[in-house]
């Protein structure tokens, strides 16, 4: 069949588009008549020996089809037999299925290229008219193999010379498969380095090719290859040595090559040998601050030739030498791992790694060696260059106004002017490309506040204006309250994160990237988050894993890319945790469509805190408890306030001997926090609530044998009995015990820590996710595989808590309560281009809400489009978000795009999440006049009904949006069933409008009758 040709080679695991799944026989209520496979295929074979079971109560005639349905929407027979049945007992049947060869085997000379077979279906029925009216019939799936996961068919004709002629002009329109890996891209982009000990972890793996793999086996002993790799060095290296790329073998040793850069900035190149040996060189020259450099090295046995190309203006500086090594080199470069940048054993640059290649087994071309810039690298020199340049201006301006203040001649500027600057020097229109660090007219921002600040406080500095730039922004874009405020201060911020501030260009990141206000440019907004990223900004590292992760316009899902930014912020996270600040807030899921959240929520002002405040005074525990843990990790809109924490704590520990007061009043006398560090009297209420068998006290107790005591069996011993108790404190620790080999009389068990952290990160646990994520990011060789994309998942979350992300977020719904829209929007956005699931979600319900108008219809459209699709690719989407996507899909909404097929896998999903309204989109779907897909219908277990009839199908549908758990839909369900129950298809679609119109409004009456308040913004 000729039909559409593949344009794309998909992972063969992603082709596999249907399971194999033996659906249960629909039977007729007369028992005589049954038809079923005994013997159905695993999957799609040539030739296969299918065996039938049927019986008949009367003359009848057997039916055995095999459909296949295609991507064009197409479904065709592709096998089919039939023969009589006269009743009598049930009889064994054996068929030929013989499929077509190009549902089986690769396209080739002979066989033709088809449309893309989507699924397979073979069924069988006793009758003697079509399927839907069989007295018995049966299904099962036929599991249909992508087109490069299919055996090239092996023919025994030869070619003649005229087909041999057809076949070398038309075999190249066939897609192949993507060649072998023989030139490794480690890292295609940038990579924004801290410095610390966070780098991205390669693999490769043994050639399928045998030819080449024979040849790699053979390079083992005699290494013959390449590296190319980029830096940026933004600061000197602090530690005696600094990784570029390095090479870990399975014993946790170095291997052929190590590239590392030392403290006096030359570079320290180290090759293997046989039976652990080693041998190094340093480069003649040193590698330049502030430059792009491109190290070369190329091997030859034991020869190694070094060259650095570095950018200094017009000229590149071309560094080169060759050293020869006294021992015998080996590569296998498919043994262990290879890393760019920090890792387990060593600190990275603190600045930029650029692309980093790897050439197997050949040498370079020339055009290869020639330096060819690539464009990230190029954009971000211009950033720096320029951003250089303002900066020495600025430095210069503050020199000038200090040395003016000081020679005490008289100002130029009041602080009245400041005010007034501050209110009306934006221009409407920026007068500069605004990606490039600020230049021309839009300087004199900077240079005004300069004057001002200097006049006021006699001097100032970068940071100083950069602070206040940003302010001014922030306030800019509140007081405005319309979109196009953003491409306005868009300069301005510009200005701030050259001179330093990572808010501003975190934003500015953030407004390129979802388009609020300004041209969508998602590469600005990649390299902007790059620089915030460099300085250790938690957000910037946050939003750049998630862009890896989920991927983005011209950028592909890379998860070891993502998990070195995760694993940076998930670190972060942990020691936040133990040092709580008022910029910290704790995380909470807070979607703005649920009343009954947003209803918990408090303050200090609070009638509900005020309440909980008189419960916890007449001696409730749980008021206490309540009261203690708002205050002190800042929940529930409660500003943090640790010292009155502490005071809750006290009091339900002393007066109430409550064991969760008693253990959380122990961990601040333990560490200090809050309170006077105490440890005798954090150990007497550890032991007191340990005696009341409370898991997270015998934890800590256990803590504090291991640190202070050194009894690492008493240690272990409470460790136990809380892990019993289902601590995920416990597992962390007995993981690190196993691991560290400091359990008493086991020696380091990796395998076992594995277990103990698996454990603890199923227990929600931030330190057992991020040990577990290590350990999958890499593996363990002959236990554990290793699992990229699991790690950075784990890594994700973990990062995910962290209280600056949460601050963020309350600020968002703080802006919310306050009806400041503008900047509840961008605060969410702030988040929700980090990956937050809530705050994905309610930017797409704001931009759908868009009180007062402040949106304009193109951008709410392209917002909700993004956000809500983004939002069901979480981990845990909100079902709410499916149904959006869904109507969306459908055109509800506007959009001049309609994808049903698409759109009914969206309300499967909503209802498969427990969301009636996603059974009741489906039924609208069909009284609309659409077809569900089959796939869809059989995951909803609904293929009886829909082979019986349409109508069957639509009230199976409408009674299970009746008869799920949710009060509000079960009126709208049950008007519906009723439609669906009087009226004939012809006149259904009119009275179910009709009768869904007037279930809406009935259920909104009801709903407001119900509802006991309605926050500002919010719908039904």
């Amino acid at each position: 069949m000729n039909g559409l040709k593949w344009r794309s080679c998909l992972l063969p695991t992603l082709m596999r588009l249907s399971v194999f799944i033996t659906i249960t026989e629909c039977l007729s209520t007369r028992s005589q008549d049954d038809v079923r496979f005994l013997n159905p295929p695993e999957e799609v074979q040539p030739s296969y020996s299918l065996q039938v079971l049927y019986a008949c109560s009367d003359m009848a005639t057997v039916h055995v089809e095999a459909l296949v349905t295609f991507d064009t929407g197409e479904t065709v027979a592709v096998f089919g037999r039939r023969w009589h049945c006269e009743a009598g007992l049930p009889k064994v049947r054996t068929l030929g299925l013989k499929l077509p060869d190009w549902l089986v085997y690769q396209p080739d000379w002979k066989i033709p290229d088809s449309d893309w077979a989507l699924s397979g279906m073979l069924r069988a029925w006793v009758g003697q008219n079509g399927y839907l009216s069989a007295a018995a019939h049966a299904v099962t799936l036929l599991n249909v193999r992508g087109p490069f996961s299919r055996p090239p068919k092996q023919h025994r004709l030869c070619l003649s010379w005229g087909m041999e002629i057809v076949w070398r002009t038309h075999r190249s329109t066939i897609l192949q498969c993507p060649k072998e890996q023989e030139v490794a891209v480690f890292l295609p982009l940038l990579y924004a380095s801290t410095g610390e000990r966070f780098g991205i972890t390669r693999v490769l793996h043994p050639f399928r090719n045998k030819n080449l793999e024979r040849w790699r086996f053979r390079a083992v002993s005699y290494p013959w290859c390449a590296f190319s790799m980029w830096i940026f060095q933004a600061h000197p290296c602090r530690q005696r040595l600094c990784g570029i790329l390095h090479h870990i073998d399975t014993e946790n040793n170095y291997a052929t090559p190590s590239i590392f850069l030392k403290d006096t900035g030359h570079l320290h190149v180290q090759f293997h040998g046989k039976a652990g040996t080693s041998s190094a060189f340093l480069s003649q020259s040193t590698v330049p601050l502030h430059q792009w450099c491109r190290i070369r090295l190329e091997v030859d046995g034991r020869v190694a030739n070094l060259t650095v190309v570095c950018l200094d203006g017009q000229q590149p500086l071309v560094y080169t030498m060759e050293h020869r090594f006294n021992i015998a080199v080996t590569l296998d470069d498919t043994t262990g791992y290879f890393v760019i940048g920090g890792g387990e054993f060593v600190h990275g640059i603190e600045g930029y790694y650029g692309p980093v290649t790897y050439y197997r087994n050949r040498k370079l071309s020339e055009t290869e060696k020639e330096v060819y810039i690539e464009p990230p690298v190029k954009m971000l020199q211009q950033w720096l260059q320029t951003c250089h340049e303002f900066k020495s201006d600025v430095k210069t301006k503050i020199a000038g106004c200090s040395e003016r203040v000081k020679s005490k001649r008289p100002p130029d500027t009041c602080m009245d002017v400041y005010s007034k600057w501050a209110e009306h020097s934006l221009p409407t229109i920026p007068q500069s490309e605004p990606w490039e660090a600020p230049r021309g007219p839009q300087r004199r921002y900077a240079e005004r506040l300069t004057e001002i600040l200097t006049s006021k406080y006699g001097a100032t500095d970068p940071s100083t204006i950069s602070r206040a730039l940003y302010s001014l922004s922030l306030r800019k874009m509140s007081q405005d309250g319309e979109s196009c405020v953003a491409r306005r201060v868009i300069p301005l911020l510009l200005q701030a994160g050259c001179l330093g501030n990572n808010d501003a260009l975190h934003l500015s990141s953030v407004l390129y990237s979802s388009g609020f206000g300004v041209k969508r440019d998602p590469r600005k907004a990649w390299l902007l988050a790059l620089l915030a990223a460099q300085q250790d900004w938690r957000l910037a590292l946050l939003r750049l894993g998630y862009l890896h992760h989920v991927g983005e316009q011209n950028i592909s899902p890379d998860p070891d890319l993502a998990y070195a930014y995760y694993s940076n912020i998930a670190k972060q996270t942990s020691q936040d945790r133990q040092n709580v600040t008022s910029k910290q807030t704790y995380v909470e899921e807070v979607y703005l469509n649920n009343d009954e959240v947003l209803k918990t929520q408090t303050n200090e002002n609070d009638d509900l805190f005020h309440w909980l405040k008189l419960q916890a005074r007449n001696g409730v525990a749980g008021a206490e408890q309540a009261m203690g843990r708002m205050l002190f990790w800042g929940q529930k809109g409660v500003s943090t306030d640790i010292q009155t924490a502490v005071k809750h704590y006290e009091r339900g520990a002393t007066r109430l001997e409550d064991p969760v007061s008693m253990y959380d009043f122990a961990i601040v006398l333990l560490m200090g926090r809050g309170v006077k560090q105490d440890i005798p009297r954090a150990v007497f209420y550890l032991k007191k609530a340990v005696a009341q068998g409370f898991g997270p006290a015998m934890n800590a107790l256990a803590w504090y044998y291991e640190r202070y005591e050194k009894d690492y069996e008493q240690a272990v011993q409470l460790w136990e009995q809380a892990d019993a108790l289902g601590s995920s404190d416990a597992a962390m620790n007995l993981g690190v015990m196993y691991s560290q080999g400091l359990y008493p009389g086991q020696s380091a068990d990796q395998v076992r820590a594995y277990r103990y952290f698996l454990k603890s990160a199923e227990r929600r646990h931030v330190d057992g996710a991020i040990h577990l994520a290590q350990v999958w990011v890499r593996g363990l060789p002959g236990h554990v595989k290793r699992m990229p994309l699991n790690a950075v998942l784990w890594v994700k979350w973990a990062s995910e808590q962290n209280g600056y992300l949460g601050k963020v977020l309350r600020k968002g719904l703080d802006a919310y309560f306050k009806e400041d829209w503008l900047t509840a929007l961008v605060y969410y956005m702030i988040a929700a281009e980090s990956g937050f699931a809530a705050a994905q979600f309610n930017v797409a319900y704001l931009c759908e809400l868009n009180p007062g108008g402040f949106l304009t219809p193109t951008f709410v459209k392209q917002c909700m489009w993004r956000y809500y699709n983004l939002t069901i690719q979480s981990q845990y989407p909100d079902s709410h978000a499916f149904i959006k996507m869904g109507d969306l899909l459908c055109g509800y909404d506007g959009l001049n795009f309609k994808d049903v097929q698409r759109a009914a896998e969206m309300y499967k999903r909503a209802a498969l999440h427990g969301n009636p309204q996603g059974w009741y989109s489906l039924g609208a779907l069909i009284q609309a006049g659409e077809t569900l897909p089959v796939p869809v219908l059989l995951q909803l277990d609904l293929l009886k009904p829909y082979l019986s009839s349409e109508h069957e199908l639509l009230t199976a549908l409408y009674r299970r949006c009746r008869d799920s758990n949710s009060t509000d839909a079960y009126l709208p369900c049950t008007l519906a069933l009723l439609s669906a129950h009087l009226h004939p298809k012809g006149t259904a679609d009119v009275v179910f409008k009709i009768s869904s119109t007037v279930a809406v409004a009935l259920v909104t009456i009801l709903f407001f009758i119900r509802r006991h308040t309605v926050f500002p913004g919010q719908t039904t």
